[in-house]
């Protein structure tokens, strides 16, 4: 071929501290070495979220996706959508012993804002 480039094959070179693994190391070490691929993916998966992840959780936990969208706002604009819209919908129900759904009608209408910012930033976690 015309202007076709020669590449060395250094396969076995490559290979040669893989040779002498069974089938089923070969196999161990590619789920590690695949675990070791994902583990940074999983990672930004626990520390990031998004507005839709978030509204797709409340949607989950029964809210309709009207309510769901001031629920968001609400978070972000506190600094707690980090901490998860529905964790911090189903926090404050505890805290305040209000059945979950009750809380989050309440918080779009603007109540217990406070008291999320101060369970999720004042320390008590």
């Amino acid at each position: 071929m015309k202007g076709h480039i020669k590449r060395d094959d250094d396969f076995k070179k490559r290979r040669a501290h893989l040779a002498k693994l069974s089938d089923e190391e070969l196999k161990q070490r590619f789920w590690e070495l695949a675990e070791k691929t994902v583990e940074p993916l999983l990672e930004l998966a626990r520390t990031h979220t998004s507005p839709s992840i978030e509204r797709s959780v409340l949607l989950r936990m029964g809210f309709s996706s009207l309510e769901a969208k001031p629920l968001v706002e609400g978070a972000i604009d506190r600094g707690l959508i980090g901490k998860g819209v529905g964790h911090v919908v189903y926090r404050v129900s505890k805290e305040k012993n209000i059945p979950l759904r009750q809380t989050g009608l309440e918080m779009i209408e603007g109540k217990h804002w406070d008291d999320a910012v101060t369970i999720f930033k004042g320390g008590n976690r």
